[in-house]
Order: C-alpha cells, then sequence, then structure tokens
C-alpha cells in the first residue's frame, strides 16, 4: 500500500481546516512577534512563509495583513511587510499606554484577589528567578511579559485580556531588541515588589511600583543600538 508523503518540515497537516491552518500560522508569526523571535526591520517575505508553511501565497497574504492591521507589522508599499521598527515617539506612547492600563487592572484586581492568585503570582516570579539565574535572556522576556497578563487574566474580562496582548507584542518587541541584555534579567526584582504590595492590599504602593516599573523600561530602551542580525525564518517556522 502506497502511504502518503509526510509533510516537509515546517508545514501544518494537510488534515486540518482552512480555517484552523490560517489560526495556526498566525498564532506561530504572532507567538514569534510577542517573544522577541523575530527581531524590528525582519522583513516576511510571502513566497518565503508560503514555502515554509506549506500554504499558498494568498493565504500568507491575508495573514499578514491581519497581523498588520493589529499593528504587529508594517506593510511598506513596493517594499514588503516587515516587523516594526518603533520611534521615540512609539515608544512613549506604549508606555504610557502601559502605565494607565495596569493601573485599573491593580485596581480592579485588589478586589478579587486571593490566595490561589497570590499562589499564581509567586510561582510566575520563581520561573522568572529561575531565568534570571541562569542568564536566559529569551525566557526572561517571555515571563516579563506573561507577569502583565497573568495579572489581567485575573479579572476574567477576554476583552482586557486582548488588549493587553495587542500592546505586549508591540512592547516587547521593543524590549527584545533595544533593551540592553541584563535588564530584562532584573525585571523580576520590580515584579516581586509588586506582587509584595498586592498581598499587603496595598494599592497605592502597588500603583507606584507598577507606574515605575514600566517608566524604567521606558527609560533603559536604547534606541540607538544597531540592529542586530536578521534572524533564519527556516530556524524560526521550520520546526
Amino acid at each position: 500500500m502506497k502511504q502518503r508523503p509526510k509533510p516537509a518540515a515546517g508545514q501544518l497537516s494537510i488534515k486540518k481546516t482552512a480555517t484552523s491552518i490560517d489560526e495556526a500560522i498566525y498564532a506561530r508569526i504572532a507567538d514569534a512577534i510577542l517573544h522577541g523571535r523575530l527581531k524590528a526591520g525582519t522583513k516576511l517575505p510571502e513566497q518565503r512563509l508560503a514555502a515554509l508553511f506549506g500554504v499558498s501565497r494568498e493565504r500568507i497574504r491575508k495573514l499578514l495583513h491581519h497581523l498588520a492591521a493589529e499593528r504587529r507589522l508594517e506593510i511598506i508599499p513596493n517594499r514588503g511587510c516587515f516587523v516594526p521598527r518603533p520611534s521615540v515617539e512609539d515608544v512613549r506612547m506604549v508606555y504610557e499606554a502601559h502605565r494607565v492600563f495596569e493601573a485599573g487592572i491593580i485596581e480592579q484586581l485588589l478586589r478579587v484577589l486571593n490566595d490561589t492568585i497570590l499562589a499564581a503570582l509567586e510561582q510566575h516570579l520563581a520561573a522568572e528567578r529561575a531565568a534570571a539565574q541562569r542568564g536566559d535572556r529569551a525566557a526572561s522576556v517571555r515571563l516579563s511579559g506573561a507577569f502583565h497578563l497573568l495579572l489581567v487574566d485575573q479579572l476574567g474580562n477576554a476583552e482586557l485580556s486582548r488588549f493587553l496582548r495587542e500592546l505586549l507584542s508591540r512592547s516587547s518587541l521593543m524590549v527584545s531588541v533595544y533593551e540592553p541584555a541584563q535588564a530584562s534579567l532584573c525585571a523580576v526584582d520590580e515584579h516581586g515588589a509588586i506582587v509584595a504590595a498586592l498581598r499587603a492590599r496595598n494599592l497605592e504602593a502597588a500603583l507606584r511600583l507598577s507606574r515605575d516599573h514600566f517608566s524604567h523600561i521606558e527609560n533603559r530602551l536604547n534606541l540607538d543600538r544597531d540592529q542586530v542580525q536578521e534572524p533564519d525564518l527556516a530556524a524560526i517556522f521550520g520546526g
């Protein structure tokens, strides 16, 4: 009996529906942006991605336009699709949004805070500390963003969680490219201070620490830093 050939590395199973394939590709590209595997200024050629995922170029084009509509990617006419390279003003606005948004999250969170939530936060801090101790910058950037997602997800409001995920897709990109390596490893100390204030039910302190935390990140970003070498798309999406 003749066996059906296996999909090439990185290609998605043909048994999946068109919708599930689109969702899977979208999730993988969005995840690579969120976790800094796709660097600022990286070009995403439609034909190359189509080959890596084993789908049509037209399907890739639609997904890239979807991500661009969410401001996770930038489409430049006659040049192609790129991971955004943020300006000083972009950074200022994104971190101002973080400060304002998380202030509201913290105020709401203190109304529902319980031992289960605090335990989840402490468990996450332990993972952050472990990443910092082993000097794993990639994990530290990922876990740093996940800390703030953990805060908002406790409220059970899908719209709030969605908004923060979109905001983090931009700020995580800024951090992965423009923040000095050791700075990401120190974020756990600031997160720990926020959790301690929450545990003490000290709203004023939690708000101040959260505001200072985002200001510290913004001030650490070095937008004059030379662009790192573009990552290998096959290494990111080929597995």
